[in-house]
């Protein structure tokens, strides 16, 4: 799954943070981060764990103690991380959520996205679709100003964080 992560991991973001600042570029590569690097390694779906995002977090933290700036630019990504988890429904695999508290073996375990049916998936899809049409709409990217600022720095324009859009 792609535009469903896409769609889901800009929506939630907008309604949650609403910050203009933050590189929505990757909020995205950390919402599409799980699925890619399990799936293309074949191995236990470790970035499907809880553990993941918060591990990466600490260290991002860590790594950027004194360094204000990309540090604020760098939390997109574990935030797309958990964004993941909860759009993906991660934690209705008690084994993998919860891993390394529920064992350590992570190799019996699928991915999320290998258990639906092909059906909900292009649903799915279709739905993250919307919500990027949406999301082109309600973020003013058929701006051309507004689109190259979002795609030389990941911001959006201030302006969206007031209580009435600009047109």
């Amino acid at each position: 799954m792609f535009l469903w992560f896409i769609g889901a991991a800009l929506t939630a973001m907008w309604f949650t943070f609403r910050d203009p600042a933050i590189d929505h570029r990757l909020l995205i590569l950390g919402a599409l981060a799980p699925d890619a690097v399990d799936g293309l390694t074949g191995q236990a779906p470790v970035l499907h764990t809880l553990a993941a995002p918060i591990i990466v977090m600490m260290t991002l933290m860590v790594c950027t103690i004194g360094k204000r700036r990309i540090r604020r630019q760098l939390l997109a990504v574990p935030i797309g991380l958990f964004w993941h988890l909860v759009f993906d429904g991660a934690w209705m695999n008690t084994s993998a959520f919860w891993w390394p508290f529920t064992g350590f073996s992570l190799n019996e375990v699928p991915l999320p996205v290998t258990e639906r049916p092909v059906l909900l998936l292009l649903v799915m899809e279709l739905l993250g679709l919307v919500l990027m049409l949406w999301n082109w709409h309600l973020m003013g990217l058929n701006q051309p100003d507004r689109r190259q600022l979002f795609l030389r720095s990941g911001r959006l324009d201030p302006a969206l964080t007031s209580p009435r859009v600009r047109k």
